[in-house]
């Protein structure tokens, strides 16, 4: 549902490649917790080969294409063309409860925060305990909260102050930080979205843990040589 009178309250970004199989759930989630707002949904499809575009279009939502460069680029792209007052990323194996849009909403107004997440809940059984943990109760703890891509919501005006999203290692905490330096931002302590676990599944442990710190020593190294 879009406004008819002006621009939207929020604009949901989605990207997408070959997520088949993740993002009818996904996308039916978006259309229900928003219901009641003035929304619009982008799915942002980097190359897929599967049915990805046609179950975006089947579900109502504007479709995007970008180059296969990364989760950042895609979102970013969408965020470019989104007219919403709010962007809120989420990722397409991401499903939201029925209240996140009124929740993320007065989360973020009460507190007058140009961003915010919340809480989650990781599928995939004991695996993915550790992560639904650190998500939940740690990273919220630093100052500022670091932001996982898969649940984004801040200010579109902030958003582009900052400079948005770009692709490369981490760029999900390379976006919290900059966004957390300049503007006040938190993470909403009610469990509102649903996430799969499927790396920590199929990876382990261990070796997701080691994907993810190699990732983050790049992420820091590239700060440095940037700085």
């Amino acid at each position: 549902m879009s406004s008819s009178t002006g621009d939207p309250t929020v604009s949901f970004v989605v990207p997408a490649r070959n997520e088949a199989d993740y993002l009818p759930a996904t996308l039916s989630s978006i259309r229900s917790t928003a219901a009641s707002v003035d929304h619009e949904c982008l799915v942002v499809d980097g190359d897929s080969d599967d049915d990805t575009r046609a179950i975006a279009s089947d579900h109502g939502a504007r479709v995007l294409t970008c180059p296969a460069t990364g989760q950042g680029d895609a979102r970013h792209r969408g965020a470019r063309h989104a007219s919403g007052q709010w962007l809120a990323f989420i990722d397409a194996d991401t499903r939201l409860r029925p209240d996140y849009t009124e929740a993320m909403l007065s989360f973020v107004r009460d507190r007058d925060l140009a961003g915010a997440n919340s809480r989650c809940r990781v599928t995939g059984g004991w695996r993915t305990v550790p992560f639904e943990c650190l998500f939940n109760h740690g990273l919220p703890r630093l100052s500022p909260p670091p932001f996982p891509g898969f649940n984004v919501f801040v200010s579109r005006p902030a958003y582009f102050d900052v400079g948005g999203f770009a692709s490369g290692p981490n760029e999900d905490l390379t976006f919290s930080h900059r966004l957390g330096r300049a503007y006040a931002t938190a993470t909403c302590p009610r469990v509102l979205v649903e996430t799969s676990g499927r790396r920590m599944t199929e990876d382990g442990i261990l070796r997701t843990v080691g994907y993810y710190t190699k990732l983050e020593y790049r992420r820091l190294r590239a700060d440095e040589s940037r700085n």
